[in-house]
């Protein structure tokens, strides 16, 4: 289960060196000219005071998806929410945006929606979600987000909303001779992508009350259970008490491990999935979550629905996942303290997933949509019920009959009465 990811360029850095040729002492001084990334910055005030209700805009980039009653909400990674009217699952309508710097994750109960924005954590009243306010903003309840390849941030700045292409000179000390030691030995040389650990759920279709929590997708972040936010970062479980939804109070945090991306909430438990396998952890007594026990598996990018006795993990490769393995994993969880494999299914690139009663909708990527006969989950055939292809697959929310899909190049829904001939009924496309 991966963090959310900025990759504003191919490559850290480009080098190309221009050498000098003084020497002293057995030493060249050697002038080097290289392409970095500098951060951009914006303030802390500015953060603060930019959360407010806006026309509707265009879907650039959409990340996680949350539906609450007759609404849709889509994350527009780190810009802020689309709403969604879906009272005709045919024909939705997209009627606002919430601006919200550092937005990657949603979740809400009642009438308040709650909302990252960078390290901060937004409780917003949307009682009319065209118009929404703010009812809480607790400040520095998420930590700060870090960056892969060598690249660092100053806190006292601001948080970070983009990376710039600067160059660069320097002049090193280098040895003469031609047996080694000269500039490709080292400096700041990085090769990948600068990513950003965003803190950054799905199953069973249940009856919507409007003073229950929504339902949220399998990549999610946040989720709602026995009246407390949980959120993981990349190595916390966090805890919000939402006893009262419009006053949310920081309850404490839990250490999990490294590299968590998604938490999952089934019968008083909490599934936490990370690169290298799925924690569990009892949260009967909800302002202390207690482990249970984990399961293992090869690094890889790793969401996890539960429904029954059994958990359904997706692994797939990419950065900063580095494996290789991409397949549909379902873990007996009878016994909760011995959790235990017993089924693989080959994938092709599989992100998230849902489940309504035999049906398991799994986004295989660019490979599509792929909807599995999960009747005997011990034994659930390689070859789809329905396969559809030419879309790309990121995240599902199966709910009565009907099917929210995201991906790179729009919001899918799809009705799937007939789960053997399930049918498109609309999409609301991405703007490139």
């Amino acid at each position: 289960m991966k963090s959310a990811s900025l990759k504003p360029f191919a490559s850290l850095m480009l080098l190309s060196l221009f050498f000098l040729t003084s020497c002293k002492k057995d030493k060249c001084v050697q002038t080097i000219t290289y392409k970095t990334y500098e951060p951009v910055y914006m303030s802390y005030d500015e953060l603060r005071s930019a959360v407010k209700s806006e026309p509707a805009k265009p879907l650039k980039k959409p990340g996680k998806i949350y539906l609450k009653g007759n609404y849709i909400f889509v994350s527009e990674v780190n810009k802020g929410i689309h709403i969604i009217n879906n009272s005709n699952p045919s024909a939705p309508q997209n009627i606002g945006f919430i601006n919200i710097p550092g937005n990657v994750d949603i979740a809400a109960t009642g009438n308040v929606l709650y909302a990252d924005s960078y390290i901060d954590l937004l409780a917003l009243d949307i009682t009319n979600p065209q118009s929404i306010t703010v009812l809480k903003r607790i400040e520095n309840a998420l930590p700060q987000r870090t960056f892969t390849g060598g690249y660092h941030a100053d806190p006292e700045k601001g948080v970070v909303v983009d990376w710039k292409e600067v160059e660069k000179t320097e002049k090193v000390n280098a040895d003469c001779g031609g047996g080694g030691g000269g500039w490709w030995g080292g400096g700041p040389w990085m090769e990948g992508d600068v990513v950003m650990n965003a803190t950054n759920t799905s199953g069973t279709a249940v009856n919507y009350n409007p003073n229950t929590p929504g339902i949220g997708g399998s990549m999610a972040r946040f989720t709602i259970s026995n009246n407390r936010l949980y959120v993981v970062d990349s190595r916390n479980l966090n805890r919000f008490n939402i006893s009262v939804p419009s006053n949310p109070v920081a309850s404490g945090t839990s250490s999990v491990g490294f590299n968590i991306e998604t938490i999952f909430p089934y019968n008083n438990r909490l599934f936490i999935g990370s690169n290298t396998g799925m924690f569990i952890y009892d949260v009967s007594n909800p302002d202390n979550p207690v482990f249970v026990s984990n399961y293992t598996h090869a690094t890889a990018c790793d969401p996890v629905i539960v429904d029954g006795d059994y958990a359904y993990v997706t692994l797939r490769d990419g950065t900063p996942c580095n494996t290789f393995t991409n397949q549909l994993e379902v873990v007996n969880i009878q016994n909760i303290a011995n959790p235990t494999l017993v089924h693989t299914v080959p994938m092709t690139n599989p992100h998230g997933l849902g489940k309504d009663g035999n049906a398991l909708f799994i986004c295989d990527g660019a490979a599509g949509l792929k909807v599995m006969d999960a009747a005997n989950p011990v034994a659930i055939p390689a070859t789809p019920v329905v396969h559809v292809s030419n879309i790309q697959a990121t995240d599902v929310i199966p709910f009565n009959n009907k099917l929210l899909m995201i991906g790179d190049d729009g919001l899918y829904q799809y009705d799937y009465t007939n789960v053997q001939n399930i049918t498109l009924l609309s999409r609301i496309p991405v703007e490139k």
